[in-house]
């Protein structure tokens, strides 16, 4: 028995419907422009996610290091442990990607298994790809608090059995409650010795790229997760009641990531409306200092306040080792960049005439709650 999907009563068919409006408006802003800032909103969108899922578990990295890794290159600043839990999320990522419109797609617990052996496979000693062995118990270290018992290791299997066959069920609601529903009853079943708070997240956004309207790296509320850890883990530890309780109700964590999706998809607009703007400054940039029109992506990406490196500019502008060599050259001696660091380490930061630009663009308004005065009832 997994935990029953609440149904949608109608305060949350009123925030799914707002924010059906505001993925409507930011597909057609993604999809309908021609210039190129896109690709650099949907690399962010997914190293953000990246960055948020992984700081929940305590791998804390920086966004340009979360898009070195996922550009394929060696982070500057990140511990070596972290490094590979990142690359092993962002292969994990990258596959659910791959997946998003296979016309040939099933879900499975073998899928759900290999998954997590793409994630934990640099830890063979934590059981990748497999269901766990024994009991598992997780405490809250700085507490010293038990604060939640998994169900036994002999009914994990028929539960994520129960669970896979009901993922495509799309009787059972919204595809956002759908994804809301399978992060819950992963993460509660917890059915690997370790990473089930990553895979209960990577799963939902699974179930989101299969179902959404927009491209999966705009979908994800992993960003929202990791800036709100402690509301993420007070609303599981109520609905989950210290131990698995299948029977409790689940409206509580519905609520949430509706609140997460309203909230993510309102800053993803608000953010492709910025990188709209920072294109436009840099395309200006380029042509006052008679760059070529290449360059362009660089400028953005400095304006943004993105660290570039050789390796990630050349393999976005598909540009040779040489040539990005004297663009980036070019962009420091118009006082564009500023070259930091040293040979394989060295990367450039915005000059302060772009950061001034940065300073001019942004527009940060608050977002409000969309469920303030609707209770839980």
């Amino acid at each position: 028995m997994l935990f029953k999907t609440p149904g949608v009563d109608e305060a949350e068919a009123d925030v799914i419907g707002k924010i059906n409006q505001l993925k409507e408006t930011l597909g057609y802003l993604v999809n309908n422009t021609p210039k190129r800032w896109t690709g650099l909103l949907r690399r962010n969108a997914l190293a953000k996610a990246v960055q948020g899922s992984n700081s929940i578990e305590g791998y804390k990295l920086s966004v340009d290091d979360a898009i070195d890794v996922a550009e394929g290159e060696d982070p500057l600043d990140a511990k070596t442990e972290t490094a590979l839990a990142v690359r092993g999320y962002q292969d994990a990522m990258s596959y659910v990607l791959q997946l998003a419109n296979d016309p040939h797609f099933t879900y499975s617990t073998d899928l759900i298994r290999s998954l997590h052996y793409m994630m934990l496979k640099h830890e063979l000693a934590k059981n990748p790809g497999r269901w766990r062995p024994g009991q598992i118990f997780v405490h809250d270290e700085e507490k010293h608090l038990l604060v939640y018992e998994g169900p036994p290791a002999e009914v994990v299997p028929p539960l994520m059995d129960e669970l896979a066959a009901q993922l495509p069920d799309e009787s059972l609601g919204p595809p956002m409650v759908r994804a809301a529903m399978a992060h819950l009853n992963l993460v509660m079943i917890h059915p690997f010795s370790d990473g089930n708070g990553r895979m209960a997240r990577c799963v939902q956004t699974l179930v989101l790229a299969r179902h959404g309207t927009l491209a999966p790296q705009l979908s994800s509320i992993e960003e929202y997760l990791g800036a709100n850890v402690q509301p993420y883990y007070d609303v599981l530890n109520e609905v989950g009641a210290g131990s698995w309780h299948p029977t409790r109700d689940a409206r509580p964590w519905v609520r949430f990531c509706l609140k997460a999706h309203f909230i993510q998809v309102t800053t993803m607009l608000s953010r492709a409306r910025l990188f709209d703007r920072i294109w436009n400054a840099a395309e200006h940039e380029a042509e006052q200092f008679r760059l070529p029109d290449r360059t362009v992506i660089a400028i953005a990406d400095a304006i943004y306040g993105t660290r570039i490196r050789n390796a990630t500019y050349r393999r976005f502008d598909d540009v040779s080792e040489q040539v990005a060599s004297k663009d980036l050259k070019r962009l420091v001696d118009a006082e564009l960049l500023v070259p930091q660091g040293e040979r394989r380490g060295r990367f450039y930061t915005a000059s302060d005439r772009l950061k001034a630009i940065r300073l001019e663009l942004r527009d940060k308004q608050p977002i409000p709650d969309p469920f303030a005065g609707a209770g839980l009832t």
